[in-house]
């Protein structure tokens, strides 16, 4: 069995989404490289992984640009034109997005393929070390 990402409808427009329609997130941190949401950042941002014993990523009409990459555990985490991907505990069903910009530094993936950062929101290139809230859960 694979990985599926697809992509639904939510008040932020299409954006990407598990195969149960629960919103994919980007962590801006991560950039297009190794995963810095771990520990408890991974309990309440938990990472889109490929069941065990494959790498297969499959993509809903239209959605190209899917991987994999190593997270510290050894697990393999799915990832968006490099981006690793996470869903958000906050989400309770289909649709919801209410991650969307927490911190500055958490964001839908619209499913146009666009991986800017809205305006108005801070590029963070560090992971944050000591923050309690907002969202990321250390």
């Amino acid at each position: 069995m694979a990985a599926v990402v697809l992509s639904g409808s939510t008040s932020h427009g299409t954006v990407l989404t598990n195969d149960a329609g629960m919103t994919l997130y980007r962590y801006t941190p991560d950039g297009t490289g190794t995963p810095m949401c771990t520990g408890g950042c991974a309990s309440l941002w938990p990472p889109v992984t490929v069941p065990s014993g494959t790498a297969h990523v499959a993509g809903g009409s239209g959605i190209g640009n899917l991987g994999t990459v190593a997270r510290s555990d050894g697990t393999l985490q799915v990832t968006y034109k490099g981006m690793p991907l996470y869903r958000y505990t906050g989400d309770s069903k289909a649709g919801d997005a209410n991650g969307q910009g927490i911190a500055g530094i958490w964001f839908v993936i619209p499913a146009s393929g666009s991986t800017t950062v809205p305006k108005g929101a801070p590029a963070a290139t560090t992971p944050p070390t000591t923050a309690k809230s907002g969202g990321y859960g250390y």
